[in-house]
């Protein structure tokens, strides 16, 4: 259980493949960072909730920036400077960005407290523990020094497109979505399941942070 609770899994055999590469290895890393995005429910469901009211693309690329910004700082910094903290207490604070996503979707801020957060700032801060999360599993890696910087460079080019394609699914599902009348009937009801699913991660990471702690 300890072992699957890893948001940012890596599969075994690309986990074998990544160990043996010595040496730059542009293409692989290309598409190793493409199928993580791809395949990451915890980036998809927080760009989900980020997207969520934001109807020109000025605006969408503005957040998605932000968030870019921020994941590719600390994916490459944290493997690079060798900081290191355990991935399931980084991957509880992502779960809790889902949950934070949700509620400033849902108006909650204004009406608990009467202020509405930065979302843009928001999204840069989660968007820096999004890319650690990542860094802390590949730091559990025998990862060559040959052509190291290369290769962590690529693996970030690869999130990013992975990223794109994603979010161009999300976005054109939820534009015909938004153009029937259910989006405004159910919008609310949308992030509350989106809220509970952040809460599931977060309380699945915390037990595997319990877990590892027994072990």
């Amino acid at each position: 259980m300890a072992s699957a609770a890893y948001a940012h899994g890596v599969a075994e055999g690309d986990q074998a493949f990544i160990e043996t590469i010595n040496g730059p290895a542009p293409g692989a890393f290309l598409y190793l960072g493409a199928k993580h995005m791809v395949t990451g429910y915890d980036h998809l469901l927080f760009l989900f909730g980020v997207i969520f009211f934001l109807y020109r693309m000025k605006q969408v690329a503005a957040y998605v920036t932000l968030f870019a910004i921020g994941h590719s700082t600390t994916l490459i910094a944290g493997v690079l400077l060798g900081t290191h903290v355990s991935p399931y207490a980084i991957d509880a604070i992502i779960g809790l960005s889902v949950v934070y996503k949700a509620l400033d979707n849902l108006g909650a801020y204004q009406r608990w407290f009467g202020v509405q957060p930065n979302t843009k700032a928001a999204v840069l801060i989660f968007g820096l523990f999004h890319g650690f999360g990542l860094a802390t599993k590949l730091q559990d890696f025998a990862l060559p020094s040959n052509g190291l910087l290369v290769n962590l460079l690529s693996f970030n080019v690869g999130v990013e497109i992975g990223q794109l394609l994603a979010l161009s699914a999300i976005l054109i599902g939820m534009g015909y979505w938004r153009r029937t009348a259910s989006f405004r009937r159910h919008a609310f009801a949308a992030n509350v399941v989106l809220m509970t699913a952040g809460f599931v991660l977060t309380g699945y990471q915390l037990a595997g942070l319990i877990l590892e702690g027994n072990a």
